[in-house]
């Protein structure tokens, strides 16, 4: 094993420490001055527009119950999917990560066109049904709440799945074997011994799920455009101008925004800590 001193670590890393510097510090310096600020001058005028604007508070109240409708629906569906990958082989498991792996990146527009594709007002399956007289999408509409929820739990799904996985794996098979032989049942096991186990790293999956959800931007708007408020769609309308640019309003909602992510990784990062304490 070579090893190197810390300045010759220092230079390797560099580059990607001014990656970090100009497309991530920067700009979110940019962003946290910008919001303090109208026609040059230092106020507060923006968050307290955000707390007078009823729409742009409810476009708060949507992102947030989004992303935790989504986040949850999509954990508790992985955390089954997971507990029957577990019990195929080590190969069949890769291949299905693979797989994952490849579907967490088909998000963005082309997740929504695909939606739009299938399920839109003239998509293949509500065409089908419809000439099959099925009417399951008859009330369903793929451009309301229910229909960006689909699409958000579509995108969740393998994120937690990949996150998931080596928190499942952790749990040893002589743990399992051990309570069978004490008499213990499976769900016996799974709720005296498994389940705590894998509850911290649960707890933190949900968080980056959340996080996930309410920083999406490009699945939403390619779906319903402007028409449904959310916070990201409503930064986005606000720097480019719908009406008339308001850049200095949209990093006060960016900075809000970044406080409810943070306050929800803090309090999972809390929340994990507690749990760990009691095992």
């Amino acid at each position: 094993m070579v090893l190197i001193s810390k300045r010759q670590a220092f230079l390797w890393l560099s580059p990607f420490l001014v990656l970090v510097f100009l497309f991530f510090l920067i700009p979110l310096l940019y962003m946290l001055i910008t919001s303090f600020q109208n026609n040059g001058s230092f106020t507060l005028q923006q968050y307290e527009t955000i707390l007078s604007n009823s729409y742009i508070l409810q476009g708060f109240k949507n992102s947030i119950t989004l992303s935790v409708v989504s986040a949850v629906i999509a954990l508790v569906v992985t955390l089954f999917a997971m507990y029957a990958i577990m019990n195929f082989s080590e190969r069949m498991r890769e291949r299905i990560l693979i797989l994952t792996n490849l579907t967490s990146n088909f998000s963005g527009i082309p997740l929504a066109f695909a939606f739009i594709v299938l399920l839109g007002n003239s998509g293949l399956f509500t065409l089908l049904f419809d000439k099959w007289g099925i009417g399951i999408l008859s009330s369903f509409s793929l451009y309301s709440w229910a229909g960006l929820l689909l699409i958000y739990i579509y995108f969740q799904m393998p994120l937690a799945l990949m996150l998931l996985y080596p928190i499942y794996d952790g749990i040893q098979q002589q743990w399992k074997e051990a309570a069978a032989l004490l008499g213990a049942s499976t769900f016996q096991f799974w709720l005296k011994i498994g389940l705590p186990v894998i509850l911290p790293g649960v707890v933190g999956t949900f968080s980056v799920l959340f996080a996930n959800a309410m920083g999406a931007y490009a699945s939403a708007y390619a779906l319903t455009n402007s028409s449904y408020n959310l916070v990201a769609i409503r930064i986005g309308a606000l720097i480019k101008g719908d009406i008339f640019a308001q850049p200095e309003l949209a990093s006060a909602i960016a900075v809000l925004l970044a406080v409810a992510m943070v306050l929800a990784m803090l309090l999972s990062e809390w929340s994990i800590a507690k749990t760990r304490r009691k095992l």
